[in-house]
C-alpha cells in the first residue's frame, strides 16, 4: 500500500478522498490531509476518521505517516509543494496545472528529474478511450502527416456567480489567468499530446469580455507546426450551449472526436498523391466514413492514482511524468505572452524570465479580489475547475 496524504482539502482533494476510500483505489490508504481551514479538517475526519489532519504541509511530510502526497492547492503553489516533497524524498502526484509560469515549473523539473521519487501530474483525459485511441492513430502514421488541428471548447460555460464564489477567483494574484490556466490545462495537454507541440503560436484573447474579471475569458489562437501543419483553439467560458469538437485532418483524411465519439474519414489514396495525379479537376479520392472502435475504458482520476501507485510499488509507467506538465503551460504562457505583446511566439524559444515579468505587472495591478466575491454567500472551495 501507497500512504498517502493530500495538500488542500477543497473540491478536487475530496474527488480523490471519496475514490480512495471508496475502494476505486486498492493500492492507496489515505492516511493524512493537510489544509489551512479548521472546517475542511474536521470534513476529512468525518469521511475517514482515522485519517491524521494537519495544518502545515511541512508537518505532515515530516510526519512519517506517508510516502507520497498529492498537491491540490491553488495554482501558484503547486511546484512549491512538489519541490518541498521531492526534497523530502517523498513521492508527488500534482493536480494540473503544473503552476502558473514556466520559470517555476522549470525549477521543479530540474529536482524532478534527479529525485529519486516519482512524481506525476493529474493529466487524467488522458485515460479517456477516444483521446488515447486518436493518439494511437495519429502516431502510429496510417493516416499520413498531420495537415490541421481544430479545437473548438466552447463547453466550458460559467456564469458570474461562479467568479464570485472567491477572492481568489479570475484574478492575476489569486489564480493567475483564466479560461486558459484554470478550465483548459487538460485541452491543451491533449492537444499537444496527440498533435505534437506547436512552433509558432498566435493569439488573441479577450480579458473579462463576458463577465467581471481580470483574466482571459474568450481565447482564439493559431498555432504552426514544425511540417507546415497549422492549427487552431478557440474557448470560452461564455458559451452555452458550447461545443467540444476535436478535428485533425491528416493526409488520408480526417478525425473527429465529438459527442464521446471518434470518427474517421480515410480516403482511398493520400491528399498529396491524389493531387498530383489526378487527371479529373474537380475531383476528390473517395473515402470511407466509421465511428471508431475503443476499449472503452475511461478511469480518469482513479486511474492516475493507480498507475501513481503502480509505479512507487513496481516502477510501473505513470499516466503522466511530471515533468510533461511543462508541455501544455508552455502553449498556454505563450498564448497569453503572444496577447500581452501582440505578436507571434516562437513555443521552443518562448522567453520565461520576460513572461514572468509581464505576469507581474498584471499581478501588481490585481484586485486579488472582488467586491462581488465578498458579497457572494457561497463557498465552492479553492481548487476545482
Amino acid at each position: 500500500m501507497v500512504r498517502l496524504g493530500i495538500i488542500g482539502f477543497g473540491n478536487i482533494g475530496k474527488v480523490h478522498t471519496d475514490n480512495i476510500i471508496g475502494g476505486k483505489c486498492p493500492e492507496i490508504d489515505l492516511c493524512a490531509v493537510c489544509d489551512l481551514k479548521e472546517e475542511r479538517r474536521k470534513e476529512a475526519l468525518e469521511k475517514k476518521p482515522d485519517v491524521a489532519v494537519f495544518d502545515d504541509a511541512e508537518k505532515m511530510m515530516d510526519s512519517g505517516l506517508i510516502d507520497a502526497v498529492l498537491v491540490a492547492v491553488p495554482h501558484y503553489d503547486h511546484p512549491k509543494y512538489a519541490i518541498m516533497a521531492i526534497k523530502k524524498k517523498l513521492h508527488v502526484m500534482i493536480e494540473k496545472p503544473a503552476g502558473v509560469y514556466t520559470k517555476q515549473v522549470l525549477e521543479m523539473n530540474e529536482y524532478a528529474k534527479n529525485a529519486g521519487v516519482k512524481v506525476g501530474i493529474m493529466m487524467n483525459q488522458r485515460t479517456n478511450c477516444i483521446y488515447r485511441k486518436m493518439r494511437e492513430i495519429v502516431k502510429s502514421g496510417e493516416m499520413g502527416a498531420i495537415k490541421r488541428t481544430s479545437w473548438i471548447i466552447t463547453d466550458w460555460y460559467r456564469p458570474s456567480i461562479y467568479y464570485q464564489s472567491g477572492d481568489w477567483r479570475a484574478t492575476w494574484a489569486g489564480e493567475g489567468g483564466g479560461v486558459l490556466l484554470n478550465q483548459c490545462p487538460h485541452n491543451l495537454d491533449l492537444w499537444q499530446w496527440i498533435c505534437g507541440m506547436p512552433k509558432v503560436v498566435e493569439a488573441k484573447l479577450h480579458y473579462g469580455k463576458w463577465h467581471d474579471i481580470e483574466v482571459e475569458d474568450d481565447v482564439t489562437a493559431y498555432v504552426e507546426y514544425e511540417n507546415g501543419a497549422t492549427g487552431t483553439f478557440i474557448t470560452t467560458t461564455g458559451d452555452t450551449p458550447g461545443t467540444n469538437r476535436f478535428e485533425i485532418t491528416l493526409e488520408w483524411g480526417k478525425l473527429i472526436c465529438e459527442n464521446n465519439e471518434l470518427t474517421m474519414w480515410k480516403t482511398e489514396m493520400s491528399e498529396p498523391e491524389w493531387s498530383k495525379t489526378t487527371e479529373n479537376a474537380f475531383g476528390a479520392p473517395s473515402w470511407v466514413k466509421t465511428v471508431v472502435e475503443t476499449d472503452g475504458q475511461n478511469t480518469q482520476h482513479a486511474g492516475v492514482l493507480n498507475a501513481f501507485a503502480g509505479a512507487i510499488l513496481r516502477d510501473e509507467p505513470m499516466v503522466a511524468e511530471g515533468i510533461e506538465g511543462i508541455l501544455g503551460l508552455t502553449i498556454s504562457n505563450a498564448m497569453h505572452l503572444s496577447s500581452w505583446l501582440g505578436k507571434p511566439i516562437e513555443v521552443a524559444k518562448l522567453d520565461h524570465d520576460l513572461f514572468y515579468e509581464e505576469l507581474q505587472k498584471r499581478i501588481n495591478a490585481s484586485s486579488g479580489k472582488k467586491k462581488e466575491a465578498r458579497e457572494a454567500k457561497v463557498n465552492m472551495g479553492d481548487s476545482f475547475h
